[in-house]
């Protein structure tokens, strides 16, 4: 072999331990940002999932609660439907209104009712 070529190849070789000296700490650097990124995007996903887990079972909750809103608000107005119905006995009980109820509910019924002709005779 000539001088030539042995130059040559030593200088082939030296150029490919520099090109491999500047290069591998970059490829080590690429591979390790890489690795950090995927380890990011596994994390987001984690706590995105964690998220809409928590989103969701809050939704339920409320869901739930909202339920029980309603049938508290039928609770009360059926209690507010049966208030007025007893204002409304005790204002026609007060007014004579309900005395053949009261008088049903004694057992005694036409000891106060009147006949068709008393009624008649007390309009005229």
């Amino acid at each position: 072999m000539s001088t030539g070529a042995i130059i040559a190849i030593a200088v082939v070789a030296a150029l490919i331990l520099i090109a491999l000296v500047v290069a591998l700490p970059r490829m080590r650097q690429r591979r390790l940002e890489r690795r950090r990124e995927r380890e990011l995007e596994q994390r987001r996903e984690t706590v995105a999932t964690e998220h809409r887990q928590e989103a969701s079972a809050r939704a339920e909750r409320a869901e739930a609660a909202e339920q029980r809103a309603r049938i508290a608000e039928q609770e009360a107005r059926r209690e507010r439907a049966e208030a007025e119905l007893h204002q409304e006995r005790a204002a026609a009980t007060e007014g004579g209104l309900a005395d053949d109820d009261l008088m049903r509910e004694d057992g005694r019924e036409g000891r106060f009712t009147r006949s068709e002709e008393e009624e008649t005779a007390r309009r005229e």
